[in-house]
């Protein structure tokens, strides 16, 4: 697919595992990825994003895979189509022991989700083996194939995955026993055990490696059929990895095991007292680049070969982790005993070490140019695996000044919030002035939904009305930011508005006319509710578990969303990205 800035293009960003598809067991998987694509094709969106799709473990974030290049097994599709070693009747007895209309109709259920998906999935490994494996068909062969080509990845991975469940289903292998923590060491154990011990370990190893060649089979399908309807799959590579992840496990020389990257205070946050006075501890360890560098950076080439067989374009999350991050002498864990102390009593915990910005803050010309080169050198890398314009670069927050230039340099799309794309009097920047190399989007999936932001805003200044002095601050502030946006629209504010057709049309016009390559509107946003994904901070059980309201089967028969969605297609086609 030809992917140039020389043509603008609309997208939608929708969580896979929000969608409702027709056969789902819960959660959306690539059987709703096709109906999504099918629908997004058709209102005209040629693009469509999506999170990361790794393997996670019991943390449900997708930013915490528990390896870089392993997909998660629950985004298989299954179904007798797409996964022949399973008939409709062996599907349909194996959920008759779960309650599929309770999974399907609330939030996902991961735990129960998982359990039943997994006890499918093994009963199609038990049909496989007895059929394609056991005859040397022609799957049986794709599946030996497999096993060679991904060899570099897949071993360390599936050992890693069973220990998962050796060790009562953690992946916090600091916790395993002392001769599984490392792989070098878990291969040494399996060595010394029974011969029917090893056997079954063996089995379990080709079941994980099998549910990983279904996966990557599906998954690379969906790319030819979303390539065959015009339309770009974006995925998302997060910078970092979990410690707790196979990465971490298999090969522990590319990471140092005593920092960890997050980013520095932020003042806004002044109900979580931690990120007020610390900053956001990731737990995601560092990266040690002289490693990487001495290895040809061929971790980095691996991940990025492999999320290109998937996805058309990524979106590289916190892409400012190239050229510096910001650094903690300590695991999240401790964050705890960390919070109450002093700069010098941390100190004193950590060998006269404190959160900075590693290699080196951007305090002086010298080191400014030194983070600028090492991103510079290993973006250059990433282009060589993916090709141009494939790579789209989350470059929010606190941006170096040497950042934007050395991305377009590169050739690589950064991002435009217009809340915070502001010229030097305050005033938000024109959206046809934004470079063309760029996406834009009114929101992340971290963020407040659009409705949600200005129902908001309305209600500071209704407050106002009935309220005392202390709610003018508020008030004030609010008359502020929705006259700055309405402006940036076109829209006049002059009184309480509710978040009427009217106001939804405005916002979306005011974006998809912009100057970006890209446009991208989050699918809550496009229907104008206030569902929120995640709530950055937030311990809840919400959080990258909230679904549609509706499954796609039905959007094309409600009148009101496809009177919406007619206004949509027109705007599509008056902005030019149709």
């Amino acid at each position: 697919m030809e992917l140039s800035p020389d043509q603008k293009l609309a997208g939608v960003l929708a969580p896979l595992f929000a969608l409702r598809g027709q056969n789902d067991l819960g959660i959306g998987d690539l059987g709703a990825l096709r109906e999504f694509i099918d629908w997004s094709a058709e209102q005209g969106f040629r693009v469509v994003q999506l999170l990361p799709v790794n393997e996670t473990g019991n943390y449900t974030s997708p930013y915490t895979a528990i390896s870089s290049v392993a997909l998660d097994p629950l985004t298989i599709e299954i179904t007798p189509e797409a996964l022949p070693d399973l008939t409709a009747e062996e599907i349909k007895k194996i959920t008759s022991s779960a309650d599929l209309a309770a999974l399907r109709e609330g939030s996902v259920i991961y735990p129960e989700i998982k359990e039943l998906k997994w006890v499918l999935l093994e009963r199609a490994f038990e049909n496989f083996l007895t059929t394609s494996w056991k005859k040397n068909g022609k799957r049986g062969r794709s599946f030996r194939a497999f096993l060679k080509s991904e060899a570099a990845w897949l071993n360390g991975y599936t050992f890693f995955r069973v220990l998962i469940d050796e060790n009562g289903g953690t992946e916090r292998w600091d916790l395993w026993p002392e001769g599984q923590r490392s792989f070098a060491q878990a291969q040494a154990w399996l060595a010394q055990q029974k011969p029917s011990r090893r056997i079954d370990f063996e089995r379990r190893l080709r079941l994980v490696s099998y549910v990983q060649w279904i996966a990557w089979e599906q998954w690379r399908k969906m790319h030819d059929y979303a390539t065959s309807n015009d339309v770009a799959l974006m995925g998302d590579i997060p910078f970092g990895v979990s410690y707790y992840s196979a990465d971490v496990w298999t090969r522990p020389e590319l990471f140092d095991h005593t920092w960890c990257g997050g980013c520095p205070p932020e003042r806004v946050f002044e109900t979580d007292p931690f990120t007020y006075k610390w900053g956001q501890n990731w737990g995601i360890p560092l990266y040690r680049w002289e490693v990487h560098r001495e290895q040809a950076f061929d971790w980095w080439r691996q991940r990025v070969k492999k999320v290109r067989a998937c996805f058309h374009l990524f979106r590289i999350d916190h892409i400012l982790g190239f050229f510096r991050i910001y650094g903690f002498p300590w695991r999240p864990q401790l964050n705890g005993e960390f919070l109450p102390l002093s700069e010098e009593e941390a100190k004193e915990r950590t060998g006269g070490e404190l959160p900075h910005f590693v290699p080196y803050e951007d305090d002086t010309a010298a080191h400014k140019a030194a983070n600028c080169a090492q991103g510079r050198e290993v973006l250059k890398v990433l282009i060589e695996e993916c090709g141009p314009f494939r790579l789209i670069g989350e470059d929010l927050g606190v941006v170096p000044d040497y950042v934007r230039p050395c991305l377009t340099e590169l050739g690589i799309a950064g991002f435009k919030i217009p809340y915070w794309e502001n010229d030097s009097q305050g005033n938000m920047t024109p959206a046809k002035d934004y470079q063309r190399l760029s996406v834009t989007t009114y929101a992340t999936h971290d963020f407040e939904p659009l409705r949600a932001t200005w129902e908001g805003w309305m209600a500071k200044i209704e407050a106002a009305e009935h309220g005392g002095p202390e709610t003018h601050k508020g008030r004030d502030q609010a008359w502020h930011d929705v006259r700055r946006v309405g402006h940036w629209v076109g829209m006049e504010v002059p009184r309480i508005t509710p978040y009427s057709d009217s106001v939804h049309e405005a916002l979306m016009k005011g974006l998809f006319a912009s100057n970006s390559w890209m446009a991208i509107y989050m699918i809550t946003d496009i229907f104008a509710t206030t569902q929120r994904f995640n709530v950055p901070g937030a311990v809840s059980d919400s959080n990258w578990s909230q679904r549609l309201e509706y499954p796609m089967v039905l959007w094309r028969k409600d009148a009101k969303l496809k009177t919406k969605m007619k206004h949509v297609r027109d705007i599509l086609r008056a902005t030019g990205r149709v």
